[in-house]
């Protein structure tokens, strides 16, 4: 993913500038950076100006402070289990004047239940680890680890919180691997959250999608609507005009 300009801080972390400059995130050089999923995922949800929003599994913060930022809805909160990630988000809350907004826990989503009452949300955003515990290669970096395998959590525990954290009619927004729709899908379902809106994510016109970002309603009536397809890249090179809008913050 291309940024903005980033700024080095030293050996550890590096600060990058995102959206035309006007969010700037630390991160750690060799850990887990956010991708471009991060910036599909706040770009691509759909956020009412009064909505409460929890993003479970949050990093470094790039996709709350991203809403936050452009005032996409009117509470902010997340949830990341590395001790090291949920100071970075705290910290990028501080650099971008949002402290007083952004509100960041070190926890477990599987513990919400012990910080939160039900039915507290309208939206609930997540990113969660795409890689079964054990399929393919682990990364060495237990911080990517982490982030890309369900070592702390399966997707289906991510939507039982997500469940009881969102009031009914509340919505819950994710991006996740196409080759894992059906498992996302059943789970969302057993969750008592009914997938109402589906975008198919492709590199570029030729390319078999690779992501999809779905949103779902706990307590929906029956129908899905398939949007058309989303493709990030041009045949020719660099970004489609879709991506671009996404990419500078022009949503």
């Amino acid at each position: 993913m291309n940024l903005d300009g980033g700024v080095n801080d030293g050996d550890a972390v590096t600060c990058d500038r995102l959206f035309q400059g006007n969010l700037s995130l630390y991160q750690d050089r060799r850990g887990y950076r956010f991708s471009i999923d991060a910036v599909l995922l706040a770009g691509l949800t759909r956020v009412r100006a009064t909505d409460r929003i929890m993003e479970l599994g949050t990093g470094c913060g790039v996709v709350l402070l991203a809403l936050a930022m452009r005032q996409a809805g009117s509470q902010w909160v997340g949830v990341e289990i590395q001790k090291h990630l949920a100071a970075l988000a705290v910290k990028n809350a501080e650099i971008n004047g949002l402290a007083d907004r952004v509100r960041i826990l070190c926890m477990d989503w599987k513990d919400v239940q012990e910080v939160f009452p039900p039915e507290g949300f309208d939206l609930v955003v997540s990113n969660p680890p795409y890689r079964r515990l054990r399929s393919g290669r682990m990364n060495p970096n237990l911080q990517k680890a982490m982030a890309r395998h369900e070592i702390c959590g399966a997707v289906q525990d991510m939507l039982q919180s997500a469940s009881y954290l969102l009031r009914k009619g509340g919505r819950l927004a994710v991006i996740y691997p196409a080759s894992r729709l059906d498992d996302l899908v059943m789970a969302s379902m057993q969750a008592g959250l009914r997938p109402k809106r589906l975008t198919l994510i492709h590199s570029h016109h030729d390319a078999p999608a690779k992501l999809v970002h779905m949103e779902c309603g706990k307590g929906s009536g029956q129908e899905l609507q398939v949007m058309p397809p989303f493709f990030i890249y041009q045949k020719i090179g660099g970004y489609t005009p879709a991506m671009l809008r996404l990419h500078t913050g022009c949503w």
